[in-house]
């Protein structure tokens, strides 16, 4: 916690805007895709339960079935170990429950538990980049099993319907690789060129060229990061270093703005869709240089990332928060008599974002969405009352709803998960839909009330700390350009190791900044050391692009005014 005094930059109440909290967004361009991957991974085990006449076993076989929708943005070789994870860390966070479950009866250990696992669900999760969904349906299933009576020998066999069914899961996560292999690098790498077309098309000075420059960066360090996580030999080399080119080809285009044909960009993402050949660029500094600038970006294949203890740390107040939230959240629906208190537990769970400002924007988005989802499962209720087959239909059709519009905005979607959440909660035999109405208003107020009061109690002071790390991070990684710059003639590898660093090392203090930007009750950031690390890192970036294409144009005899990229 913290004591400093609020600078008037962090205010509280200028923090707690609802501008643009609710507005819808464009879809996500792969939103069908984990909309019919939860569909195809959840709709087998529960016909098969249903024809079995044990639809109450639903929730374990769901525990495994829901990892489907996790990894969608990665190649299939990490994906395939991303989604091993997931599974493996749904059944670690179900098996602690059950095993609880089994033990004690007493709520307020359960709800402690369940507290505890959703703290360190949310860490893992932010500290390994899994996600989206991240931790929210991990803390769903994990809590839900909490209230669940259990026995001991009972453990082994809820587990093994889950593991079977988190198998189906990664089969279905990874199918797609029979149709098209390398969708995932394509994609990233055809939003990288979107992005930096739309930077382009600013010429570096327009209106709105600073959120696109950001934009364009971060887009293009997700981009290499896709691709960095794929082989290096094989035959996926050969598709991987042809998108790298690309990628370069992105970089340049952010560096230098002012001569990008922006169009050029956009058809080279438009010709990355299907599965037809990667464009070529068609560049002769492309052609005679790509081999000099990509030895930089295989140079970074042997860096070995930081240990994971190092990426928990920066995540104590996010950790603190969760568990502190989450469990006060839980004690409070104990003491309004609430049934399942899990519920209040799980909205907590899922309101805790980068800074205390977008945790405000999801509080507002998931109760706005949830009563409106009540809403709706009142409407539905009657319908599903009519037969077991109906049930399981419409959780289907809710499933699928939810996450084809989630990417719209989080409320949207949550007008879906919220009277699925209470379908499946009839799986084992029909409610009285007044009963479930009630309790799920009253937790969702309980769970957003509560939750964002610790969010404002628990200050993360190490958001403004990692800012000036970050902003000292750039620094570096500028004047190890500059040296370079400096010399007559760098290593080629040497310069572009250097400029992806510099590139990464924006892209940080960026992210870095706007985290610590939405926090309050902090020191004063240090916001001119921010303007001026970006302005000179642009500025060598820029210069590093210049001598790179310079030496190209040496070699090919091409004037460097005439080539654009």
């Amino acid at each position: 916690m913290s004591s400093a005094t609020p600078t008037s930059g962090t205010s509280l109440v200028r923090r707690l805007s609802l501008s643009g909290v609710l507005r819808l967004r464009r879809p996500s361009e792969i939103w069908f895709k984990p909309a019919l991957s939860s569909v195809a991974a959840i709709a087998p085990p529960n016909l098969i339960l249903l024809a079995l006449g044990r639809l109450d076993l639903a929730m374990y076989t769901m525990a495994g079935s829901l990892c489907a929708l996790y990894a969608h943005n990665r190649p299939y070789a990490a994906r395939a170990r991303t989604l091993a994870w997931v599974v493996l860390g749904m059944l670690g966070g179900v098996a602690v429950s059950l095993v609880t479950a089994s033990l004690t009866r007493d709520a307020v250990v359960l709800v402690t538990v369940g507290a505890l696992l959703a703290a360190v669900q949310k860490t893992l999760c932010d500290a390994t980049r899994v996600g989206p969904p991240g931790n929210v349906v991990l803390t769903f299933i994990s809590s839900a099993s909490l209230f669940v009576p259990q026995t001991l020998g009972q453990v082994p066999g809820h587990l093994a319907l889950g593991a079977a069914a988190g198998a189906w899961a990664w089969v279905v996560g990874m199918a797609p690789a029979l149709v098209r292999p390398h969708g995932p690098e394509r994609r990233a790498t055809a939003q990288a060129l979107n992005a930096a077309a739309a930077y382009a098309d600013t010429r570096g000075t327009g209106d709105g060229h600073a959120p696109a420059r950001a934009a364009g960066y971060a887009a293009v360090q997700a981009a290499w990061q896709t691709l960095l996580s794929l082989p290096a030999t094989g035959t996926r080399a050969t598709t991987r270093h042809a998108l790298e080119r690309l990628v370069v080809r992105a970089e340049v285009a952010l560096a230098a703005p002012a001569d990008t044909d922006p169009e050029r960009l956009r058809d080279w993402a438009r010709a990355l869709r299907g599965t037809g050949r990667v464009p070529r660029t068609a560049d002769p500094r492309a052609d005679a240089a790509a081999t000099e600038e990509l030895l930089g970006v295989d140079a970074e294949l042997a860096v070995r990332p930081a240990p994971l203890w190092q990426r928990l740390g920066p995540l104590a107040p996010v950790a603190v928060r969760t568990a502190l939230g989450c469990a006060l959240a839980g004690y409070a629906s104990l003491a309004l008599g609430i049934g399942r208190p899990y519920w209040a537990l799980v909205t907590a769970a899922a309101l805790y974002q980068a800074n205390l400002s977008l945790t405000w924007g999801r509080a507002v988005q998931r109760v706005v969405g949830n009563l409106a989802g009540v809403l709706l499962f009142a409407a539905l209720a009657p319908l599903a009352h009519l037969g077991k087959i109906l049930l399981v239909l419409l959780c289907l059709a809710l499933n699928f709803g939810a996450e084809a519009l989630i990417t719209r905005n989080y409320w949207l979607g949550s007008v879906c998960v919220t009277p699925m959440a209470l379908l499946i909660t009839e799986f084992p035999g029909y409610q009285a839909p007044g009963e479930l109405i009630t309790e799920r208003v009253v937790d969702t107020l309980v769970g957003a009330l509560v939750g964002f009061l610790a969010a404002v109690v628990v200050t993360n002071r190490r958001a403004g700390d990692r800012v000036g790390q970050a902003v000292t991070a750039a620094d570096r990684a500028r004047e190890r350009a500059a040296r370079l710059l400096a010399e007559p003639e760098p290593a080629p590898a040497a310069l572009e190791a250097a400029r992806r660093g510099l590139a990464a090392a924006l892209t940080d203090l960026r992210a870095a900044a706007d985290a610590a930007a939405g926090e309050w009750w902090q020191r004063a950031l240090p916001q001119e050391r921010v303007v001026l690390a970006e302005q000179a890192g642009h500025r060598t970036l820029a210069a590093t692009v210049r001598r790179q294409a310079a030496r190209a144009d040496r070699d090919t005899g091409t004037r460097t005014e005439d080539v654009r990229p």
